[in-house]
């Protein structure tokens, strides 16, 4: 039961450190193993899907070409993951991150089967969880501006349409006889494509609360009135709580529920009333 608002742990930062440390063990399977007998297994490939090896479509987000790759694919996590975990909720929030990269990783493997080349090799990198992320952001926040490379201010929306029409381009005219380790544009256009979905469908699932119980006889005070435009998800219709009700008791019987609901369901899922609340609350708590 919390009894505060104190800081939580972050699912971006805790992503940001996975990745970090996947990266090193990469590297301790690389020296042990031998790099063609770790990709076999843990990279992204055709072959091992038609073999079984469904868990490459995991493993694969966690596997970097090198050291820029790892730097470049978590900056993009961190420079827009934070909001959209505020926004969605952490729980929603890990869905879309991992719904993203085994979607990014299925259409990088489709388009191999189909055209072959450069896209019918192992595939590895956070690249398709990470334009999920932005692609989220760029639905939840069409008219944010952000930096690119930290210098150059545009809209997010336009942000996506940029990354969508590289990646597309990538795709539709692939570099000829390419040496070194190419973009897997086609990952790239699939997690974009799942977080639009993802954002658009499946986040706003709402989960209807069950009704908070009172108890006792006691006489009751308006500590929060309220009004609200339609029900909230609660089954409670009464906008009043106990009189000599301490301040833990609120925090218990009010507040708890709503932080639990914005940590299952994102910020955007409150009413009104509850926002109200809230903001009630967070005010007596810096009056104590």
């Amino acid at each position: 039961m919390r009894r505060s608002f104190g800081p939580r742990r972050s699912a971006t930062v805790v992503l940001l450190i996975v990745n970090v440390a996947a990266f090193l063990l990469q590297n301790v399977l690389y020296n042990s193993l031998g790099e063609i007998k770790t990709n076999y297994y843990l990279a992204l490939s055709i072959d091992g899907l038609r073999q079984g090896f469904v868990w490459q479509l995991l493993s694969f987000q966690f596997m970097h070409a090198n050291l820029l790759h790892l730097v470049g694919n978590c900056l993009g996590i961190y420079w827009v993951g934070r909001e959209v975990e505020e926004a969605l909720g952490q729980k929603s929030f890990w869905a879309l991150y991992f719904s993203s990269g085994m979607l990014g990783g299925l259409i990088q493997a489709l388009t191999g089967v189909l055209l072959g080349g450069f896209f019918a090799a192992p595939v590895v990198g956070a690249s398709a969880g990470a334009f999920g992320l932005i692609s989220a952001f760029a639905v939840l926040f069409p008219d944010r501006v952000l930096l690119l490379f930290f210098i150059l201010p545009i809209r997010a929306k336009y942000l996506l349409a940029i990354f969508a029409v590289i990646a597309g381009a990538g795709i539709a005219f692939p570099a000829k006889n390419p040496t070194g380790p190419r973009t897997a544009d086609a990952a790239h256009l699939g997690g974009m494509l799942a977080g639009l979905l993802f954002v658009r469908f499946a986040a706003h699932w709402q989960f209807r609360w069950p009704q908070i119980q009172r108890g006792g006889n006691r006489p009751l005070r308006r500590l929060v009135r309220v009004s609200s435009n339609k029900p909230a998800g609660w089954a409670r219709d009464v906008t009043e709580v106990e009189e000599e009700v301490t301040p833990d008791e609120f925090l218990a019987k009010e507040v708890d529920p709503i932080l639990d609901k914005i940590s299952a369901h994102g910020i955007q899922s409150l009413t009104d009333r509850e926002r109200k609340i809230l903001e009630t609350a967070r005010t007596k708590m810096r009056k104590r």
